[in-house]
């Protein structure tokens, strides 16, 4: 067997392993869960389309309901979801459940052997700590974990390729390299116009700012053709504009709720976790490689942007380390000797050997803590999959849990996990913090509301309190449901419980 094919499998082997070690929340007592609230509305998308084929999902009745929403998601990965669901549809009777959980670790090999081949060119070191840090770094695995279909990670292997054709067509001008760009770029734009268009547009911000390699236009009309091709493609097939999020008093509100949207302060060792330990010395290395004419202006520029993106919010991670990982080859050639290269390689391993020890062997709090998150989601699919049925029964639940009681309930629910739901996660926040019944019986009504889900009183509190910017009464509703069933509300009648959940149907709100 050659020196290559070694590679490659030993490669493939750390890749999978990495996403998979989460296996543990994701495969419970025989069924599928998923590990974000965002990822369950992406399975009611595949569901719907699994049920009607050829059906573009442009609105989501699903959630904040009765309005629903226009989602910012796009069909493609939908139809990844469904068409890796029919090739293990005669292994398993939970083969759409199984290809959401195995779809991003997928994507994530696939992206890894383009990468592992064009790595080729470098020398040994820096091939191998590129390879090193795509397979281990915290946010990548995290962006393509086993239970995480999620836009992120299809992006994130697009963007990859679109990287690596820009870095070509910088240093040897292509026909093949130009539609590899279009291609990748105009597939990641129809996933998701965010993302890339603040890369693209940096990209030639940048190239233009702090000057560097310019790309004649003939190497790229191809490229542009293409890309022009594959967004008329994805205009005909979404038919919708996206849409910037409404203004609203509560966005910024909600938004510090979400890890991803907060900002990653200097001190914070994720930087390292995610990077390797040679990014506490990177700003010299690129500095000496700039100085020696050795690496184009372009992609320093690009990992101060992307760093300052990920300070501002922790989502451009992604990206950034992206950007870092295709500069490693760069600064490890600014060392020139040999050992003393390796030894960078081997100081950048500590921060990740680290990281995995406390994921792969956490101390007892941390595992006592997974071990009661998973009782707990079993316990809430439970009361969930109870209230399935064929008439429409609108549910209200906690904004994070709301995604997945409507896949699992088949049920549309009045709060949502993205910003489109706004809406309904603020009036599920009053809800939760109402004093009068009045209030809540209003709130009821208008949304259609037929069963409310309870969860723990003090965290849905909390985050209620947070969005809506108010201290918590201490005659709350949500705190009587939780914790003094008796004296709710003569319009919500106790119907079921269990350790993590609390059942109340709705009757009479005259």
């Amino acid at each position: 067997m050659s020196c290559g094919v070694i590679e490659i499998v030993l490669f493939s082997a750390l890749v999978l392993v990495t996403r998979c070690a989460n296996v543990a929340d994701v495969f419970v007592d025989g069924r599928i869960y998923f590990v974000d609230a965002d990822c369950y509305s992406r399975m009611t998308r595949a569901r719907l389309v699994a049920e009607h084929p050829g059906t573009v999902v442009r609105q989501h009745d699903f959630e904040n309901y009765p309005a629903g929403v226009r989602p910012h998601t796009t069909a493609p990965l939908d139809y990844l979801i469904v068409l890796l669901a029919a090739t293990l549809h005669p292994f398993t009777a939970q083969s759409l459940d199984l290809a959401g959980a195995i779809l991003s670790p997928l994507l994530a090999l696939g992206g890894g052997c383009f990468l592992w081949w064009w790595s080729r060119r470098f020398a040994a070191p820096a091939r191998l700590l590129m390879l090193l840090v795509y397979g281990l770094s915290g946010i990548l695995v995290h962006g393509t974990a086993l239970g995480r279909p999620d836009q992120q990670a299809l992006l994130i292997v697009l963007l990859l390729v679109a990287l690596v054709a820009e870095h070509q067509l910088r240093e040897a001008p292509s026909q093949p390299w130009s539609v590899v760009s279009g291609l990748s770029w105009g597939l990641a734009f129809w996933v998701s116009l965010y993302e890339p268009l603040i890369l693209l547009l940096a990209l030639f911000f940048l190239s233009r700012v702090v000057g560097g390699t310019r790309i004649a236009v003939p190497a790229r009309r191809i490229g542009w053709w293409i890309l022009l091709a594959v967004l008329l493609l994805a205009a005909l097939v979404e038919r919708r504009l996206p849409e910037w999020p409404a203004a609203s008093p509560f966005l910024a509100n909600w938004s510090a709720t979400i890890g991803e949207l907060r900002g990653l302060s200097l001190t914070n060792p994720g930087w390292l976790y995610w990077t390797s330990g040679l990014l506490l010395v990177s700003p010299l290395l690129l500095g000496l490689a700039l100085r020696r004419r050795s690496i184009d202006p372009l992609w320093p520029g690009l990992v101060l942007l992307f760093g300052l993106l990920t300070f501002w919010q922790a989502r451009w991670g992604y990206y950034f380390t992206v950007v870092f990982l295709l500069t490693l080859p760069a600064q490890l050639a600014v060392v020139r000797q040999r050992w003393l290269v390796w030894c960078a390689v081997a100081l950048a391993l500590m921060p990740f050997l680290q990281f995995w020890d406390a994921r792969l062997w956490p101390d007892e709090t941390v595992a006592a803590r997974q071990n009661q998150d998973r009782r707990e989601m079993i316990e809430w699919r439970a009361a969930a999959s109870s209230l399935a049925g064929s008439n429409r029964a609108p549910i209200l639940a906690p904004w994070w849990l709301a995604p997945a009681t409507a896949y699992w309930s088949g049920q549309p629910v009045v709060a949502g996990s993205s910003h489109e739901s706004l809406p309904g996660i603020v009036d599920t926040a009053r809800f939760f913090l109402a004093t009068a019944p009045e209030e809540a019986a209003d709130l009821l009504r208008r949304h259609g509301v037929k069963w409310v889900l309870m969860a723990d009183g003090d965290r849905v509190l909390a985050n209620a309190a947070a969005i809506l910017a108010r201290p918590v009464p201490e005659a709350t509703l949500g705190r009587i449901l939780d914790r003094t069933p008796s004296q709710a509300p003569s319009f919500l009648a106790l119907v079921g419980q269990n350790d993590a959940c609390k059942v109340y149907q709705v009757r009479d709100l005259r």
